[in-house]
């Protein structure tokens, strides 16, 4: 077999950018909170994205959470939503969905990637404010 990528999609891959190598306004971090419907969700994303806090939402409905509430077990649908940005924005948008959360006690977890596509990289920080 030749070194010669197979087709055109093969071609467009490339070298993950190591989190070693990415400066703190550059660099991508994930944001994880569930909230209680797709609506919801659609509306909270909408919102850090209009205000270039996300370059993209991922909002994945239908999800079922098994939890203890106030002493009893509770099972309820909620949406998940990932929110991607800038690892520098990390406060502003944690401090945003806390703020606009209809929870009073919302999941909000944070994700760093070991490693980002350079081109997926560089768009999610053109889309998105510096911290500056």
């Amino acid at each position: 077999m030749s070194g010669k990528p197979t087709s055109r999609h093969a071609m467009r891959i490339r070298e993950p950018v190591r989190d070693e190598a990415m400066t703190e306004d550059a660099a991508m971090i994930i944001i994880y909170t569930t909230l209680p419907s797709e609506e919801d969700a659609q509306k909270l994303g909408g919102e850090l994205v209009e205000k270039k806090l996300a370059a993209c939402i991922n909002i994945l409905p239908g999800m079922v959470s098994i939890y203890r509430w106030q002493g009893a077990v509770e099972n309820g649908n909620e949406a998940v939503m990932l929110v991607k940005t800038r690892k520098s924005l990390k406060v502003r948008v944690m401090s945003e969905i806390s703020a606009q959360h209809p929870y009073s006690v919302p999941a909000i977890l944070v994700f760093e990637p070991s490693d980002v596509a350079a081109s997926y990289l560089e768009w999610l920080c053109n889309q998105t404010v510096t911290s500056r």
